[in-house]
Parts: structure tokens; C-alpha cells; sequence
């Protein structure tokens, strides 16, 4: 029995010693949606598994956001307590990532004591270096509730689009970023009184001190190669003239200030500051649970640190923690792919407004149904990534969704391997067949070079964080083989076995090359459709270190003689019954 071929690895000498990939902390105040997904979980998953199969060194890390006003706010509409909230919401965020196949190498969460000691740590390194100042400020203070009211508990009316669903921190309707200062009329979300000021003092990042800093990195040194989006948000920011920023709130949830620290009782930082040291928290922990050591990936400037985020946390991940690492020693973001805003049905998805398909929803209704599972799981990653809002808002539609399926993942991809293999059983007794390169013709030769051509072009694309266009070009690889199987008409060829001498060599090329394309198919959609490449996998009966990505392009990937297994459906059909079903339960 032959073994399936793997050439030696040789490792690109150009390449960051090691990678660091970050998607954005999703708050622990509710279930997230597929506009969360699409954002920021999905494309860094199709990086850090092409990372691994190209044998880098990576850890991708992500957590829950477990403190800031959102939490309190959810606990009291639950009648719940704050720790029951984000210990429920922590869980059901694990386990909705990990059956949609999101591969955290670490899923931690900002409540741990870890992260606590981090988060302090990291405040008052910043404190004893002198990079804080201390500013007394008149801040919202709701005279019913007897308390200063964080941003996330006051509402108004947004100065911009003149909605009413704007709060302290960001308008519900047009997304601007807001300050509370900025709302007309505004009003406690705890009481509903109209509210006051009073002066209080608290410690604040003074980034108009690294205007210059952050012009020459990001406008300079990064303006080519980020994104439009978050180059032109970042200038908008900067340009517009740099503020001081509070980094401690008065609040009795959240990371507490040192009891060391003089008038620190009572408050704790903010969560824009502490969220994102979760990151250097997670992976200590990473490092902890594999007996590694955590600080060169945040300290040694041969780590790739890329963040995975959507366009509403620019600011944070490009201006605000940059400076934090800056000040701290760290090493900086490379890149920051941050995504666009996926819109639903022709609305714009809001939680709020129960406008959305939460994850955990489309896994009841999908992944965890009959005829569900892994491929469903795929189908959705497949829709994502094909509507992806990389450059600019897109949208999802339950039609979209079915011809995505039906028309490209069923019709294409699923029948040109569901073909191959039925002919190959039928033809070719179920083994890997001979090639005979003396009856190659045109078809032949444009399939192959259309074969070696494409991991190069593909693996550029998923470089430069263009996941949309890369996804494009495998399934056009799929397209390309069923096009030159429909030319080569195997099924005619075998009713002429007994009068013309070449036809089974021709059969056996046609069946081989289609073989060797569905081996390559399975390594170049495994970033995006793993489950579907596991499948792929069993059905050659191979194990999986054929996903390695050096091992694309070769036409010797099964060997001559290797029995195959039986056939097996990729992906099943939408019917119009279940769009229309999803349709009805989102109205």
C-alpha cells in the first residue's frame, strides 16, 4: 500500500520568529452575533490556522470582558448579580466559539485574579514612571443613586444624528463615539433624573503628549500597508488634537486600585485601559497551562503582534493601547485588520433592538440539528468570509446565505470531489490511478499549472489580510476542476474501453489529476472550512500533516494505488422552507 507523499519543510527566513494574534474581548453582558463573528473572530482564525500549517510559532489569544459599566448594567436587568452575570455569559461565549470552530489557543477572561494583578501591575509601572498625570474633572453625578455615573449610564440625545439611543460613550443609531458632554438632554439610566455635576480626581493618560509618536508610526511608517479605514480614522483622531484620557473610574466594579496608592479608594480602572492588558493576561495564562514563558511575545521585537478587530474599537487598539505598550516597553501592533459593520437583512444589527442572528441561535437552528454539524459550522464560516466586510459594510441575507451554499459550496466544490470520487469507485476500483503523461493535451497542462500556481497567490492574498479574495481563488481552483472534468467526459470515455486502447489512460488522468486537485483543495480551504478538510481527509484516508501549507501545489499528494474511501456528501442543501422559516423568526 502506497503512503501519501510530503516534501521537507524549509521555513521562509524572512519570517517573524514568532506571531501573536488577538481578536477583540467580547463583552460577558450578553450572547454575540454574526456580525461579531464576521468581524473579528473568523478572519483571525483563518490567519492563525494558515499560521499553523505553515508551522510557525502562534498563539491566538481572545477572553471575556468582564468589567466595565455594560456588566452591572445586565445584572440589574436580569436581577442578577454582576459575577452570576459574566459567569454565565463567560461560558455560553466559550462554548458558542468553540462549536463554530473559532481555535483559541487560550479563551481566559478579565475577572481572573491573573488578570487583576496584571491589569494593577501594569497602572502603577505606568505611575512610577510618571507617564500618568492626576486631573480634577466635573463629572455626571445622578443625586437619586447617590453615585458618579460611568458613560455607559447616561443618555441623551446624540449631537450628530439627533437620536435618543445615544449614550455617554457611543450613539446606539449612527455609532458615532460620543462623550457624555457632547449628549443634549442628558439624563441617568439608573433613576432617569436629570443630572449634575460634581468634581471628583482621577488619573489620565496624557496622550497629546505622544501626538508625535503616534503620527510618525501610523501616519507615517504604517500609512501604506493598515487599512484605509483605520488610517483615515486614526488621522481624524489625531488631527483633531489629542485629550488626556482617564484611565480610573469611580465604580465598585472592575479592577481596584492598590490599596498603596494614595485617594485610589473607590476606584478602579477603566475598562478601556484594563481590557486590552487581557490580552497580555491571556497569555500568561497561554504560558502557564503549557509551561512556556509569555514575555517574548509581548517583548521581543521579532513577535508579529496582529489584532483582529471591528471598526468601532480603532481608536483603542491603534491610539490608546499603542501608547500603553510604548511607555511599558512592549512591543507594537504590526498590523490591526479591523473589519467593517455587517448589516442584517437591510437594517443595521443592534442587540438593543433585537436586530440580529446571535451565533448560539444559527448553532440551535443549524449546527446542532439533524443534518447538521461541521458542515453547517463551514457553510457559515464560507458565507462570512465570501460577504466579508473588509473595506466597507456589507450584509447578510438568509437568501445570500442559500445560494452561497447551494450554488458554490453544493454545485461547485461538493460536486466536483463528490464526482471524482464516485467516478474513481466506478472506473478506477476505488484506488488512485496511474498517470499517463504522454496523453496529456492542452487540458491537462493548463489544469496543472492552474494547480502549482495557486498556493503562492492565495497565501499572498491571507497575508495581506485580503481573506474575501483569497477564499475566492480556492473555490475558483474547485471551478477550474470541474470545468476540466466536464471537458474530459470520463463517463464517455469508459463506453469506449473495449474499442479504443487509450481510453482508461485517459480515464486514469482525468481521475488522478482531479484526485490530486481535491488533496490540494483540502490543504487550501482547511483555513477557512476545517471541518470540510477533516472530512477530506478521512475520505483519502490520510492523516492530517498533509494540511501543512508547503504541500500545496504538488501533484503527488496521493499515491498510485492508494485505496480511497467511500464517497460522502460535503454539504447539504438550504431548502426555501428554512429561509423563510429564519426570515419569520427574525421579524
Amino acid at each position: 500500500m502506497g503512503k501519501p507523499w510530503f516534501p521537507v519543510f524549509l521555513h521562509h527566513m524572512s519570517a517573524p520568529k514568532r506571531y501573536l494574534v488577538t481578536s477583540a474581548l467580547p463583552y460577558a453582558n450578553g450572547l454575540k452575533h454574526i456580525g461579531h463573528l464576521a468581524g473579528a473572530y473568523i478572519p483571525a482564525d483563518i490567519y492563525v490556522r494558515y499560521l499553523r500549517a505553515q508551522k510557525r510559532e502562534v498563539v491566538f489569544v481572545c477572553g471575556s470582558d468582564e468589567h466595565g459599566t455594560a456588566i452591572p448594567i445586565q445584572a440589574k436587568k436580569e436581577g442578577s448579580t454582576p459575577q452570576a452575570t459574566i459567569d454565565k455569559y463567560h461560558q455560553a461565549l466559550k462554548e458558542d466559539f468553540e462549536n463554530l470552530s473559532v481555535s483559541f489557543d487560550v479563551y481566559h477572561r478579565t475577572s481572573e485574579s491573573l488578570h487583576h494583578e496584571t491589569a494593577s501591575t501594569f497602572f502603577t509601572h505606568l505611575l512610577e514612571k510618571g507617564a500618568l498625570i492626576t486631573q480634577e474633572s466635573e463629572q455626571y453625578y445622578d443625586t437619586v443613586s447617590k453615585t458618579f455615573l460611568a458613560d455607559r449610564y447616561i443618555k441623551g440625545t446624540c449631537p450628530h444624528c439627533k437620536s435618543d439611543q445615544a449614550y455617554g460613550d457611543q450613539c446606539e443609531t449612527c455609532g458615532r463615539t460620543l462623550s457624555p458632554d457632547e449628549l443634549i438632554n442628558p439624563v441617568s439610566t439608573l433613576s432617569g433624573a436629570t443630572l449634575q455635576k460634581k468634581k471628583t480626581m482621577h488619573w489620565y493618560l496624557p496622550l497629546n503628549q505622544h501626538e508625535d509618536f503616534l503620527r510618525n508610526w501610523i501616519l507615517g511608517e504604517h500609512a501604506k500597508d493598515w487599512r484605509p479605514t483605520v488610517v483615515g480614522q486614526c488621522k481624524s483622531w489625531i488631527e483633531g488634537g489629542l485629550q488626556p484620557r482617564a484611565v480610573t473610574r469611580d465604580l465598585d466594579w472592575g479592577v481596584k486600585l492598590p490599596d498603596s496608592i494614595p485617594g485610589g479608594a473607590g476606584k478602579v480602572l477603566y475598562v478601556w485601559f484594563d481590557a486590552p492588558i487581557g490580552y497580555i493576561s491571556a497569555t500568561k495564562q497561554w504560558a502557564l497551562d503549557h509551561g512556556k514563558d509569555w514575555a517574548p511575545f509581548w517583548q521581543d521585537k521579532e513577535t508579529k503582534l496582529v489584532h483582529f478587530i471591528g471598526k468601532d474599537n480603532i481608536v483603542f487598539h491603534c491610539i490608546i493601547f499603542p501608547v500603553m505598550l510604548k511607555l511599558h516597553g512592549y512591543i507594537l501592533p504590526e498590523q490591526v485588520p479591523a473589519n467593517e459593520f455587517l448589516n442584517l437583512e437591510g437594517d443595521k444589527m443592534s442587540t438593543s433592538r433585537n436586530w440580529k442572528l446571535d451565533m448560539r441561535d444559527y448553532i440551535n437552528d443549524f449546527v446542532k440539528a439533524a443534518n447538521g454539524g461541521g458542515q453547517c459550522v463551514d457553510m457559515l464560516r464560507y458565507y462570512l468570509t465570501q460577504i466579508a466586510p473588509e473595506t466597507k459594510d456589507s450584509e447578510f441575507t438568509w437568501k445570500g446565505y442559500q445560494d452561497a451554499v447551494n450554488s458554490e459550496l453544493v454545485a461547485i466544490f461538493g460536486n466536483f470531489v463528490n464526482r471524482t470520487w464516485v467516478l474513481n469507485h466506478k472506473l478506477c476500483n476505488g484506488k488512485v490511478p496511474h498517470l499517463h503523461p504522454a496523453l496529456f493535451d492542452e487540458n491537462e497542462h493548463s489544469l496543472i499549472k492552474d494547480i502549482q500556481a495557486a498556493t503562492a497567490h492565495i497565501g499572498t492574498l491571507i497575508d495581506q489580510y485580503k481573506f474575501k479574495d483569497a477564499l475566492f481563488e480556492v473555490m475558483n481552483l474547485a471551478r477550474k476542476g470541474n470545468q476540466y472534468m466536464q471537458k474530459k467526459e470520463p463517463w464517455v470515455l469508459a463506453k469506449h474501453i473495449d474499442t479504443d486502447p487509450s481510453a482508461q489512460k485517459q480515464i486514469d488522468n482525468c481521475l488522478h489529476l482531479c484526485l490530486q486537485l481535491t488533496a490540494n483543495l483540502t490543504i487550501l480551504f482547511n483555513p477557512f472550512l476545517p471541518n470540510t478538510s477533516l472530512t477530506l481527509l478521512k475520505m483519502m484516508k490520510v492523516v492530517d500533516r498533509m494540511l501543512n501549507w508547503e504541500n500545496a501545489g504538488s501533484l503527488k499528494l496521493l499515491n498510485v494505488g492508494y485505496p480511497l474511501c467511500a464517497p460522502q456528501l460535503l454539504f447539504r442543501k438550504i431548502e426555501d422552507t428554512e429561509v423563510a422559516q429564519q426570515i419569520e423568526k427574525l421579524q
